[in-house]
């Protein structure tokens, strides 16, 4: 039956019919559900279930011809009555290339668990790192913004976190530099050297199967970051500039002036009333304003092609004399020699990012606690002092913490066609960056404190040589490629901080003099530093096996060396295989078009994780005079120093090992217009590296590193993908599609009760336990003791959990995980006319975050003594205002969220029928919504957090304090190619 769509009234005078048939150009036959409409018009059909049509038309008329998975074609009728088309299937959809690890493969190809994330997929707003461009586009990636300070880290994970010291981040490689994970200086996340507008695509390498061509560095998950380069042929010059006005999205629901001085009365509280009306949460906070402008230039010929982009972002944080610049600057080339059998890619990046940040923590407390009816400023309008009271803008503007970061990285990579299917390439990368940062404190009088500047010079290179051979080979219908090669990289870093204290009060700041500083003492400005050297030698290999195109075996083994292990286990051996069935290109399922992909994927093996301190395998003495190390030798004078072990030898120490499985199916229907995946994985960590101490207490050491014996961490878990997208024969195109993630994390057979990861901070609260590793729980439980009221004098009770008469530290029990049992990130898109709208939303839910602030802020004995609080200090009218608030379950609570995390509409507009597209070839506006609803009950600033409550090297998790709040943005922007 033909499926006409005609949205016209009838064919008008002049009007004929044009008829025909689409057909496909593999044979298979009539393509049902074509569009074909008349260009510039309304005018529609599509193609009944033999790709059959009729449709009104003019000589003059333009018809366009458009299926899902499909090149389209633009044919113009003239006098014809019958016009039959064949479509030629979109070899990029069809054949899309995915970055797999020291080569590319066709998406249809891969036998491993790799998601793939183009530019045009991207996440939207202001974007500081890679990482924030991902966040809800792959299914089993957690990437948690825990904080909404710009350029601040994010927390990224891939199927669950695996190690205990060793850290889950996963190994970033940026053009084939697998980057280090170290730090390069300050609080701020080291990936941000990288322009958002300079990444083509982002590829993702979740299983064991995918990472194990990476050994050593895979155990935590890959991600390959490949950058722009130009098109021969072509030449270009992009310009896009945007302005970001961001403001505090959710602010906490402090007591108001009047609110304060009643409540304190009523409780019989010690008011302090100054005779002010002060909102200090908007004191600290602005109105921020990012500028963002990039110049790209792009085009080459036949045997040289090129890319450049300069990059400027000027940003704003929402609190006060929070700001991050960043100059970027990019070149890659890519020039052939000998007939194309040489082809030479050079690529460099240089990046100096500056970082000014007040004192966060102290200005966010002042914030939510000082006495509101305090004034901020004074007759004279400067920020009020007082002997008795805490002007958190008198802090902001005593504090500077200043980092000035250079970062340059640059690779060159030769390939040489030596025979047919024979390449040799060369991969040489050096990354090097070096930092400065400044801590001042600005001498006063009120409140009284001396002057003082610190300065910390931090130094990272890291240099990479990788030589690998790939052998290509088809015979019939057999086809399969070798690649075999060796790798050495050496990281070196250093570090160096000098200090001087009691500055005058002057107008020179510190940080441009320091020779007026007045005191150098040892005991308090006494140089230190340190200089690591990190060295991983590599010989990996890969099969890759196909037999008609439907049966694929792919199979690696990587050995790698550390310097980091000791000489009896410097090695590990890290192997891999994986089976693909393509059942779409069997013979039952071919001639059906209905199915277009259909492929079963299953794979096993084992990577590694060597992210531990350097030269813990080596002894440490310690010299120092004190009271453990030092006796008389006579019976007057001075002790003298004494030698002690701080750390024994311990060659034996391996590799922490990741082992996993994983099952998988990729569908495709409706001729690839809906399309997904669905994975099921289980990832076992073992040989645990931690830092333990002995069970015999007589040691010359304190503690010892050492594999935790028995020891595991599973993540277990299933992912699914969906996307559907459709072209309507109205000319309107519209793609939805989301994805989840099931994952249940667990510890087992752990020999500690807990291994403490969290601590909470404020006053009577500094070092208490909040969560940890426990055997048979999640990695990040909660180990608390659980409230269960206030006696007869309103102070809190718990319960006693084991039962023995008495509530201590011994009553503490799991209370839930911060890592979500769930994740879901959906997402959607609409196009007509050169108007386009893309949302985004991504959530978690099954977690809980303990909120630090609330525990250590907003309790009824500190409203008691006019400092503010939030109604939930008054919740329960039989506490006592003596009562303590120490660390229970009365401050746990659900983080789950849903975020509509971007929301953009744009215009392309029509330079052709404006008359410019000989000077402008495209132009486009857009509006920018970030952050714009958050649904949660979480009464915090927002549930995304993970505040750094580090215990002894071991990652907190969901512990929210003080933590910088987030914002809510709206950005314009302008982009034009000329």
């Amino acid at each position: 039956m033909l499926i006409l769509m005609l949205l016209g009234h009838g064919q008008v005078q002049g009007q004929s019919a044009v008829t025909g048939k689409v057909v496909a150009s593999d044979g298979s036959g009539g393509l049902p559900g074509v569009s074909i409409l008349v260009e510039g018009t309304q005018t529609g059909v599509l193609t009944d279930g033999n790709g059959q049509y009729s449709i009104p038309t003019k000589n003059t008329d333009k018809l366009v011809f458009s299926y899902v998975g499909y090149v389209p074609q633009t044919i113009t009728v003239g006098n014809r009555s019958e016009i039959n088309v064949t479509l030629e299937a979109d070899v990029k959809t069809l054949s899309e290339m995915v970055v797999v690890g020291y080569g590319t493969a066709r998406k249809r190809d891969v036998t491993g668990a790799v998601s793939s994330v183009k530019a045009e997929d991207f996440n939207r707003g202001i974007i500081n790192s890679p990482e924030q461009l991902l966040q809800g586009k792959v299914a089993g990636v957690n990437v948690v913004s825990a904080s909404g300070e710009p350029g601040s880290n994010q927390s990224i994970t891939i199927r669950g976190p695996g190690g205990v010291r060793t850290g889950s981040t996963p190994l970033f490689v940026i053009d084939g530099l697998a980057l280090d994970n170290s730090g390069t200086g300050g609080a701020i996340n080291p990936l941000n050297f990288l322009n958002p507008q300079d990444i083509e695509s982002i590829d993702v390498l979740k299983d064991a199967s995918a990472t194990a061509i990476y050994g050593s560095r895979g155990a935590n998950g890959v991600i390959l970051i490949t950058t722009k380069k130009g098109k021969s042929g072509t030449s270009s010059l992009t310009y896009s500039s945007s302005l970001g006005i961001s403001t505090l999205a959710r602010a906490l629901p402090v007591f108001t002036a009047d609110e304060f001085r009643k409540n304190v009365k009523e409780i019989g509280g010690a008011l302090e009333d100054f005779g002010g009306n002060t909102d200090w949460q908007k004191e600290v906070m602005r109105t921020a304003y990012t500028q963002n402008h990039n110049l790209t230039l792009g085009g080459g010929a036949d045997k040289l092609t090129y890319y450049a982009s300069l990059g400027v972002q000027k940003q704003q944080g929402i609190l006060k004399n929070s700001d991050l610049d960043r100059y970027t600057g990019r070149i890659n080339v890519t020039q052939k020699f000998w007939e194309d059998r040489l082809v030479v890619d050079v690529n460099l990046n240089a990046t100096q990012t500056k970082n000014k940040r007040p004192p966060i923590g102290s200005m966010l407390g002042g914030a939510i606690a000082t006495n509101p009816t305090i004034p901020a400023y004074d007759a004279d309008g400067e920020p009020s002092r007082y002997e008795s009271g805490t002007n958190p803008l008198v802090t902001m503007a005593l504090q500077k913490d200043i980092l000035t970061n250079n970062r340059i990285i640059g690779s060159i990579s030769p390939s040489l066609r030596i025979l047919d299917g024979l390449v040799y390439k060369l991969n040489y990368g050096i990354d090097n960056s070096n930092s400065t940062r400044d801590l001042q404190s600005l001498s006063s009088t009120v409140p009284q404190q001396d002057g003082r500047l610190e300065t910390i010079n931090t130094y990272n290179t890291n240099s990479l040589i990788e030589n690998y051979l790939t052998y290509t080979k088809e015979i019939g219908a057999h086809s399969f490629s070798a690649l075999v090669g060796h790798s050495y990289q050496k990281i070196f870093l250093q570090g160096r901080s000098y200090s001087i204290n009691k500055f005058p009060i002057t107008n020179v700041e510190p940080i441009y003099n320091p020779g007026l500083g007045q005191e150098l003492t040892l005991a308090n400005n006494k140089p230190t530093g340190y200089a690591l050297r990190n060295e991983l030698q590599s010989f990996f290999s890969r099969v890759n096996y196909q037999y008609k195109d439907k049966y694929l075996v792919t199979a690696t083994v990587r050995a790698d060396g550390s310097s980091k292990f000791g000489a009896n286990n410097k090695y590990g051996v890290f192997p891999s295989f994986a089976l693909g069935w393509r059942l779409s290109e069997e013979d039952f399922l071919k001639t059906s078009s209905a199915v277009s992909n259909l492929k079963l994927r299953a794979g096993w093996g084992q990577t590694g994780n060597q992210e531990i301190p350097s030269k813990i395998t080596q002894p440490l003495f310690t010299s120092q005079v004190s009271a453990g190390t030092s006796y008389p030798l006579t019976p007057t004078g001075p002790f003298p120093a004494g030698t002690t072990f701080s750390r024994l030898a311990n060659p034996n120490i391996q590799w922490e090992v990741s082992t996993q499985s994983n099952i998988g199916l990729d569908f495709g229907f409706l001729n690839g217009a809906l399309s997904g995946s669905i994975d099921y994985f289980n990832k076992v960590t073992s040989d645990i590296l931690l830092e333990v101490i002995p069970s015999d207490p007589v040691q010359p050491a304190g503690s010892f590193w050492t594999n935790v014996a028995d020891m595991q961490i599973r993540n277990q878990g299933l992912e699914m993908e969906l996307n559907y997208r459709f072209v309507k024969p109205s000319g309107i195109t519209y793609n939805v599609g989301g994805n989840i993630t099931f994952i249940k994390n667990v510890v087992t057979n752990s020999p500690y009760s807990v291994i403490p990861s969290g601590s909470a901070s404020g006053a009577g609260l500094t070092s208490a336990t909040i969560n940890g590793y426990i055997s048979g729980e999640p990695i990040g439980t909660f180990f608390l003791r659980e409230f269960t009221g206030f006696d007869e004098k309103g102070l809190s009770t718990f319960k006693d959990a084991n039962g023995d008469g008495i509530v201590s530290d011994k009553d503490r029990v799991a209370m839930g995980t911060a890592l979500p049992k769930m994740q879901y990130n959906f997402f959607g898109n609409v196009a007509y006319k050169g108007f386009d709208l893309n949302v985004n939303f991504n959530g978690v839910s099954g977690n809980k975050v303990y909120d630090n602030t609330e525990n250590a802020n907003f309790f009824k004995l500190r409203l008691s003594k006019s400092l503010n609080t939030t109604p939930a200090a008054l919740e329960f009218p039989e506490e006592s205002i003596n009562n303590a608030a120490p660390v229970s379950s009365r401050y746990l609570k659900d983080g789950s969220f849903l975020r509509l995390n971007n929301m953009s509409l744009g215009y392309n507009i029509n330079t052709t029928a404006l008359g410019l597209s000989k000077w402008v070839s495209s132009a486009r506006l857009s509006v920018t919504g970030q952050n714009l609803f958050l649904i949660t009950s979480y009464d915090g600033y927002d549930p995304e957090v993970n505040t750094d409550r580090t215990i002894n090297g071991i990652t907190s998790y969901g512990i929210d304090y003080l933590s910088y709040p987030k914002a809510r943005t709206v950005i314009f922007g302008l982009n034009v190619t000329f």
